[in-house]
């Protein structure tokens, strides 16, 4: 079962450059969240505060009744323990086969037998589709199988939560809906607590829970699926719609004056439109309870947004 991450009033900053300020939000605990956001708001920044790889200026983040923002290294190595983390690139070890690369942890952080650490192996290996694969080197293989060898690996020691740095990076339309469908069976299956860092709106409509949107520093909203897919905030609908009239600018930043004139000129006489479906779990896997609860909470929300239309 996963665990909640309670994160309250954080900044982090490098040098005189505040990267976001005063970010608090909870992931609840097993379930999908996603964080958006333009490119350089400082995603990775704040997965990377999350495992404790980046020390914030201000706040704090408690996982377990733990603020890792105060931990000495030891402690905090203790709680990494609860972390695994899908990389961009899948991280994985050029010159050792994917059995190798994913039976690294295990060999590295525990004293399991090599029987043990086979079957360990197998077993994630199957659950990410690739089993027959592994003998094969990273070189020999696509970038979606290297994104499932990478997700194995970071299952290996049963973690609690786990982080997905733009795991969509790099793929195709068709593989990028295949690794989503996996992340939606894998959190069913394993009921742990998952961050999606990502750019692709398609999968933050269709895999979360919850959503998040970091813009000018700020974590603009966050919150669970239906609202965010629903809200007429200006920069969560710029985004979310992908059009270039709204505050997101090249640059960034856009004149206030500029950014309510262009706003005025968008037409959203159509309304607000029907968030995508969700996507389920595939044939034979069961559904966590928590789904029943979400799925009531997704209704009484868009019963909310119609009654306010």
């Amino acid at each position: 079962m996963g665990v909640e991450i309670c994160v309250e009033g954080l900044t982090k900053s490098f040098g005189h450059q505040v990267i976001w300020q005063d970010v608090s939000l909870t992931l609840p605990a097993g379930e999908v969240s996603v964080m958006l956001g333009p490119s350089g708001t400082g995603k990775s920044v704040f997965l990377k505060s999350l495992v404790g790889l980046l020390k914030p200026e201000r706040g704090s983040i408690t996982i377990q009744g733990r603020d890792i923002t105060k931990l000495r290294e030891h402690d905090l190595y203790e709680v990494r323990k609860l972390f695994g983390v899908l990389f961009q690139d899948g991280a994985l070890f050029g010159s050792m086969n994917l059995y190798d690369n994913i039976a690294f942890p295990l060999r590295e952080h525990t004293r399991k037998s090599e029987s043990e650490i086979r079957r360990i192996v197998l077993e994630k290996m199957d659950m990410v589709g690739l089993i027959g694969a592994e003998g094969k080197l990273p070189g020999e293989i696509s970038g979606g199988m290297r994104k499932r060898a990478g997700l194995a690996r970071a299952l290996v020691l049963d973690p609690e939560i786990i982080l997905f740095d733009e795991p969509d990076s790099g793929l195709d339309p068709v593989r990028v809906a295949y690794l989503n469908q996996l992340i939606v069976d894998l959190n069913a299956q394993i009921d742990a607590t998952f961050l999606i860092v990502t750019h692709d709106i398609a999968s933050a409509r269709q895999v979360p829970d919850n959503i998040g949107l970091l813009f000018r520093r700020e974590l603009v909203m966050f919150g669970p699926r239906e609202q965010l897919l629903t809200s007429d905030e200006p920069v969560v609908r710029q985004f979310l719609n992908g059009r270039m009239r709204g505050p997101i600018g090249m640059a960034e930043e856009k004149d206030a004056a500029q950014v309510e004139q262009e706003l005025a000129q968008i037409d959203d006489s159509a309304g607000v439109q029907e968030p995508a479906p969700r996507l389920l779990p595939g044939p034979g896997i069961t559904r966590p309870p928590r789904w029943q609860a979400i799925a009531r909470r997704e209704a009484a929300l868009h019963r909310k947004e119609v009654a306010g239309a």
